[in-house]
């Protein structure tokens, strides 16, 4: 490969971790934070208040709405009622995750797996915090252990695939995001990143194919449309190049790979 071609691919690859960094759950379903759900949930609770699974499943919904404080609140009772509850702790450490609390998400999970030392969702959590942090060695034996157990959860896949893109073993990545996309077809961010590997081993038609199925799947990731402006790059098409990095930047304006693209091909006439 060209040392062009090679700082390009370094560019797109560098793109994939960035957008996947805080990256916990590929695909969510939207319903289960819906308000008409939360409410039913709190009948249920009303009617079983000693029950912790129903504080659990509630703090659940109100974590994929947003609501971090009432998800905690929910978790807290959830372990209060029954401190052995391995999966309200890593509920618990995933939002004390997203809420930048580190050192006790950690906690959280430790927690869990010293509970059940076979969930593999604790190892995928833990894993994720590690990988946030920069600590990919140990990120990469979390998500291992989680695949040694068997686990269905496309997280361990994709993540430990973007752990084999910075090792740049790609072939290996390929395997993973491939294994995630298996398990959750209908998510971009897989094919995302197996595009990203397929660009960096030369393999552009296989990169674009990924990069539009992406897209089909959800149109407005701005980093679907900046790789597959990339292709576009790479083929030397910069008309179609630079109408993919400002249709990424209109989803996402700070996007910078998509900036950087728009500098290298200009803007389209």
């Amino acid at each position: 490969m060209l040392a062009s071609t090679l700082i390009v691919a370094g560019v797109a690859l560098s793109a994939c971790q960035t957008a996947n960094t805080s990256a916990d759950v590929i695909r969510v379903e939207s319903a289960q934070g819906s308000s008409s759900n939360i409410a039913s949930l709190t009948s249920v609770i009303a009617a079983n208040p000693r029950d912790p699974e129903g504080y659990n499943v509630r703090g659940s919904a109100y974590g994929r709405a947003g609501d971090n404080k009432r998800a905690l609140a929910d978790f807290n009772q959830a372990i209060a009622i029954n401190p052995s509850f391995y999966q309200a702790y890593a509920n618990r450490g995933l939002v004390l995750r997203s809420m930048g609390k580190q050192a006790e998400a950690a906690a959280d999970y430790n927690k869990a797996i010293q509970l059940n030392p076979s969930y593999d969702v604790a190892y995928i959590g833990r894993g994720n915090l590690y990988r946030q942090a920069g600590r990919n060695n140990e990120a990469f034996g979390d998500f291992n252990k989680a695949i040694e157990l068997d686990t269905t959860d496309p997280r361990a896949y994709h993540n430990r695939g973007l752990i084999f893109q910075t090792r740049n073993q790609h072939d290996k990545a390929i395997e993973d995001f491939s294994k995630a996309i298996s398990l959750s077809p209908s998510s971009p961010e897989p094919y995302n990143g197996r595009g990203i590997s397929y660009v960096a081993l030369g393999d552009d038609d296989n990169a674009f194919a990924d990069f539009n199925n992406a897209i089909n799947l959800d149109g407005k990731v701005a980093e679907s449309w900046a790789n597959q402006a990339l292709v576009y790059e790479r083929r030397g098409e910069k008309a179609k190049a630079s109408k993919s990095y400002s249709h990424a930047l209109s989803l996402d304006r700070n996007y910078g790979p998509a900036k950087a693209g728009l500098a290298r091909v200009g803007t389209a006439s």
